[in-house]
Parts: C-alpha cells; sequence; structure tokens
C-alpha cells in the first residue's frame, strides 16, 4: 500500500522542502527532506486511510500545487518548465497542510502518529517518525525554516480543522 501513496508523499515532501529550504549543506538537506517526508507521510496516512483512498487518489490524482504556491507567493513556477514541474501535480494540497501544521505543533504530531500506528498503513510495518516528532537539536537546525510556524502559517491554515476533525477520536472520516 505504501506504493500507492508514494508519488503523492515524494512530491508534497519536494513541494515543503522547495518552499522551505534547508540551510547548511548536504547533511541539512538530508535532515529536513527526512521531516518533510515523515510529516507527509503521517499527513497522507490520515488523508488516505484505507487502500481505497489510496487506490482512488492514485487514479483521481491529488490536485496540485497551485493553492499553496499561491498561499507561500510563489504562484506561476509551475509554469515556467512544464518537464520540470510536472510532478507538482502530484502535490496535494490538504496533505501539505496537514504536515505543516504536524511539523509546527509537536502535541498535534505526537496524536497523529499515534493514530496511524493503529491505521491500516502501519499494519505490518516498523515505524518510526522520531524526526517529526522529536527532532534533536540538529534536526531543528536543519529545518528552521520547515518548521517555523509564522512561516508556514499561511499553508497550516488552508486544512487545519479538517486535520483536527480527523483527529477526533471516533470512527475515521471519509477521504
Amino acid at each position: 500500500m505504501l506504493e500507492d501513496l508514494s508519488p503523492l508523499i515524494a512530491a508534497t515532501a519536494q513541494w515543503l522542502t522547495s518552499a522551505y529550504p534547508a540551510s547548511g549543506g548536504a547533511l541539512a538537506s538530508a535532515l529536513c527532506e527526512v521531516q518533510a517526508r515523515q510529516a507527509v507521510t503521517v499527513a497522507a496516512w490520515l488523508r488516505y486511510p484505507t487502500e481505497m483512498d489510496a487506490a482512488l487518489v492514485g487514479m483521481a490524482g491529488p490536485g496540485g500545487s497551485a493553492r499553496l504556491d499561491w498561499a507561500t507567493g510563489a504562484e506561476g513556477v509551475e509554469s515556467e518548465d512544464p518537464d520540470t514541474y510536472a510532478w507538482r501535480t502530484w502535490v496535494d494540497e490538504v496533505v501539505a497542510s496537514w504536515a505543516a501544521c504536524l511539523l509546527t505543533d509537536p502535541a498535534l504530531a505526537d496524536r497523529a502518529v499515534a493514530v496511524v500506528a493503529g491505521g491500516a498503513h502501519a499494519a505490518g510495518t516498523p515505524i518510526e517518525f522520531r524526526r517529526l516528532v522529536a527532532p534533536d537539536e540538529r534536526d531543528s537546525r536543519a529545518a528552521a525554516l520547515l518548521r517555523h510556524p509564522d512561516l508556514l502559517a499561511p499553508v497550516a491554515a488552508l486544512h487545519h480543522a479538517q486535520l483536527l476533525a480527523r483527529l477526533e477520536p471516533g470512527p475515521a472520516l471519509a477521504a
């Protein structure tokens, strides 16, 4: 099932690290990317909790980065070179927004990881989201922009209420 969401996770994590890049060299970039990928993975698993949900988004596509680009002031980038920016069609706005919420709110990240740990995506798979829920000092420095609440606020605000609703106890909501 991980493969079904892999293009969405990769593209959305790439969008986040492009919009909020690391500073400090190759190691910082790698640490920033891992944190973005972990946040996006948790968000994607919450957004598409079943195999059917993952299959449907795989068929229909997630929608692209246009509104996210607008929210961050980068609108129009996708039109520069269609081949270079084709991956942007696999960016999921809701997943990016939820990931931004998780990156800027440790308590919310803990709740989200607890929810996905009991879900279908995590079944039979050892999962660890340490860099998301308990970043060390090096992780925090590497992802200073990616975890800055004020910088991520426009993206996080887009779908924050939906994330809170999804994390409420009770039956999972439809994606």
